[in-house]
Parts: C-alpha cells; structure tokens; sequence
C-alpha cells in the first residue's frame, strides 16, 4: 500500500522541517523578546522601532520574506550568512526568514504577558534603585514567561508549519519532498495523508506538553 514511499527520504525531509523550526524558534524567542523589551522600554526611538517592525512584519506574508531572504540578501546582496554548499546556505537563510517573522508574534505573546504583572511591583523595584534592564529582566519578564506559555506554544505550532514555506526557495524539507512526490507518483491522497500525519505528530505533543507546562507555572493571581 506504501509502496510509493520507497526511494524517498521522507526521515531525512522531516528531520530538515525540525530542524528548522527549532533553531528558528531559538532565534525567533531571543528576538522577540529584545523586541518586547523595547516596545515597553522608555526610550521613544526603541518603543517606535519595535513598534514598527512588528507591524510591518505581522501584516506581510511570510512567502513575500522567505523569498526576499533568497532572492534579496543572497542573490542580489550576496549574503549568505556563512560559508557552505547552495543547500546550506538556503537553509540558514530560511531560518533567518522565518525568525525574523516568528519574531514578531513573540513579542506580541510577551507584551501581553508584561501586561499581566502588576505595575506596583515595576514601580517597587525602581524604587529600591533597580534599573529599567533589572526591572525587566529580574521582575517582568520571569513572570510574563511563566503566563505566556500556552500562546508561545501557540506560535511554536505555527511556525513548525510555516517550515513548508521554506520549499519557495528549494530547502529539501518536508513540503518540497512532498511536491516532487506528488509530481512523481499516482497517489495524491495518501501521499497528502502521511505528510499530514508527519505534521500532526511534530506538533501535538508540543501542544500537549507545553500546555501542561503552561498550567504548572502559571502565576496564580
């Protein structure tokens, strides 16, 4: 019943799509909280460039700056951010894309979560003498985390299957192995069926476990 799937590296196509959400949640959640950071920040210029940037971002297709990363920074700009083979250097560039784009739906869960802490502990901390980075790094964001679990994990979901988008620029991920194997083989059904199960168990224990995360350290108020 399977037999179209022999000759197909449909591990290997897989272990690329994780492979790409996880760094590119890595650099997405560093990001985005530095944006977070600097949307609630004192400072105008900051408060009005993170602003920017995740209006600008949020409301523009990820397809639009998948492509832009490749056909823009690499093709025009020669930036490749590092040395390597073509595949390589898609790769890195997709996760580049995709981390500036996650970025700014991190930041929104993070001010959300900054939202949630009581003003009086911000303004008790800055009267003992602690610094906006101290108040923000010792006080807010510890507890912004702990209430903004369940939303991260929200666009942790999301970004696993914004990996497909990456096939745009020819990384061998998932979505593109399943456009050659649709190409190639009489079996649209079960091949959009295994690659949907594929999805389906990348992302429902990350669900499940983050939310149960999310319930275990959730700041009771």
């Amino acid at each position: 019943m399977f037999d179209f799937l022999e000759g197909y590296d449909l591990l290997g196509a897989f272990w690329v799509t994780l492979q790409l959400t996880l760094l590119s949640a890595l650099f997405s959640l560093v990001w985005g909280t530095v944006l977070a950071g600097m949307r609630v920040g004192p400072v105008p210029l900051m408060r009005g460039f993170a602003t920017a940037y995740v209006n600008i971002v949020r409301n523009t297709p990820l397809t639009v700056i998948i492509v832009f990363t490749a056909l823009g920074l690499a093709d025009v700009y020669g930036v490749t951010l590092g040395a390597g083979d073509f595949d390589s250097q898609y790769f890195r560039l997709a996760v580049f894309g995709l981390s500036a784009y996650t970025a700014a739906f991190v930041c929104e869960a993070l001010r959300s979560g900054i939202n949630t802490v009581p003003l009086g502990q911000a303004e008790a901390a800055r009267a003992i003498g602690l610094s906006f980075t101290q108040v923000l790094t010792l006080i807010v964001l510890p507890q912004a985390f702990r209430s903004v679990v369940g939303p991260l994990a929200n666009v942790l979901i999301a970004l696993t299957k914004n990996t497909t988008v990456a096939a745009a620029i020819g990384v061998a991920e998932a979505a593109l192995l399943m456009k050659e194997m649709i190409e190639n083989e009489a079996q649209l059904v079960l091949i959009a069926a295994v690659f949907a199960f594929g999805f389906v168990v990348l992302t429902m224990p990350t669900g499940l476990l983050l939310g149960w995360v999310g319930k275990r350290v959730a700041v009771k108020r």
